[in-house]
């Protein structure tokens, strides 16, 4: 095995770690266990040449992180000497019982309760625009085993795990806040990459274990998991040894082996979801793909992002900006929107002459004012030269966003997503999803 700087320098430091832990100075050791275990691993990234190399670098950091784990749990608990390599069944099960009072398994559960929504985001089904078959499977996988729970007995369970793929900005994580209202009696947890992944040696698979056994102890629960590709790519020979052990210990837990998974769902939630690893793709049972809106779905989501503004749209004006929008996102079509609404701010900021119309007050729309002021062009009969700083808070009347508006800013405003990533999702979709 050829022995590069960094594997020379981590052999240097376990040896020293051992001496350390011989001298019963277990505080050094554990720096220099915990230290050396890192380059180890930046050896078997960067130096280790083939499998074996790699393969018996990797059992050597094994046990040593191993060792770590047993000073660092015992100087934890306070005791004045640590767990001895090896020892009887019955000091190994003592152990275990001391881990269910342990302080640490507290800590970690009690960092994880940060995860659960505790306030409803309000989002409504029918504030989600099209995506009916996506609705009808979370539906089934949550809102009638909590409402009807003698309909899914037996053979008949409901699904365990959902996976919503889709271009950016097609409304998977409103999805996710449309279960999180509509599922009452449900504990909802959202959680990302940096909720599980600690920069200590086997904290990050302790803190998915603590995840799953609160999503237990909470049940009926639902735990969303968003950019799932993040914490669940595909395993390989490159990756550190800790991301490779969060992915084991996500597939022991999805997979409910010796505990009961009745009653949580897993929701996850990817851009790229071929970058998953195969086995976690199989865990999540139902492959969703949220694709870019359709024509009718965009003019609803033109309608809902604009709300109750004050406009001279007419419905023929929606259905020409939904024409135009085609390959436009959700998230787009809310930019363009969002750009438009700040067109009469800006009328009102450039504009040198306002002229008076009689209209709702701007403080109490059931009041009516008979000398409001609204920007104008200086060819207007009616205008006045004055700049906004000379207008009254009080006297100046919304400027209605118009047709011109929403163009301007549609010619301005361009989609996010590619051809290329819409290709690569629709194969997916055929391979191993179903459209949404």
């Amino acid at each position: 095995m050829a022995q590069g700087t960094t594997l020379q320098k981590a052999i240097d430091l376990v040896t020293k770690a051992t001496e350390e832990d011989r001298n019963k100075n277990y505080e050094e050791a554990l720096r220099l266990y915990e230290h050396g275990v890192e380059y180890f691993l930046h050896a078997i990234k960067y130096e280790a040449q083939g499998e074996r190399a790699k393969d018996s670098i990797r059992a050597k950091c094994n046990q040593y992180l191993e060792r770590a784990e047993k000073l660092k749990e015992s100087l934890k608990k306070g005791k004045k000497k640590p767990v001895l390599d090896g020892g009887s069944k019955d000091d190994k099960r003592s152990d275990s019982d001391e881990d269910e009072e342990d302080p640490e398994k507290k800590k970690l559960q009690s960092k994880l309760e940060g995860a659960i929504v505790v306030e409803k985001p309000h989002v409504k089904w029918s504030d989600v625009a099209g995506l009916d078959a996506a609705k009808e499977a979370l539906k089934e996988a949550v809102i009638l085993p909590i409402r009807f729970p003698h309909l899914f007995t037996g053979k008949r369970v409901p699904w365990k795990g959902i996976l919503l793929f889709g271009p950016p900005g097609t409304g998977k994580s409103y999805l996710a806040k449309a279960v999180a209202t509509e599922a009452n009696n449900s504990t909802f947890f959202s959680v990302s990459s940096s909720d599980l992944v600690s920069k200590w040696l086997g904290e990050s698979e302790k803190l998915v274990k603590n995840l799953f056994e609160l999503a237990r102890a909470h049940k009926p629960s639902i735990i969303f998991i968003d950019e799932v590709d993040s914490l669940c790519s595909s395993r390989s020979d490159n990756e550190s040894e800790s991301a490779r052990r969060i992915k084991t210990e996500f597939l022991v837990q999805m997979e409910g082996v010796g505990h009961g998974s009745e009653g949580i769902l897993v929701l996850g939630a990817t851009n790229i979801p071929w970058v998953l690893d195969g086995a976690i793709r199989r865990r999540f049972e139902k492959r969703i793909y949220i694709p870019l809106p359709e024509e009718l779905a965009r003019a609803t989501m033109f309608k809902l992002h604009l709300g109750s503004t004050h406009t001279e749209l007419s419905e023929e004006d929606i259905r020409e900006l939904a024409r135009k929008t085609e390959g436009y996102s959700g998230a787009d079509i809310s930019i363009v929107v969002r750009d438009a609404l700040m067109q009469p701010v800006r009328k009102v900021q450039t504009a040198t002459h306002f002229k008076r119309i009689t209209g709702p007050s701007p403080k109490d729309p059931n009041v009516v004012m008979d000398d409001l002021l609204i920007p104008c062009s200086p060819g207007d009969p009616d205008a006045i030269e004055m700049s906004w700083m000379e207008v009254d808070g009080d006297k100046l009347a919304e400027p209605p966003v118009t047709m011109s508006d929403m163009l301007r800013s549609l010619s301005t405003s361009k989609p996010t997503v590619n051809d290329e990533d819409l290709v690569k999702l629709t194969k997916f979709m055929k391979d191993f999803g179903q459209e949404g």
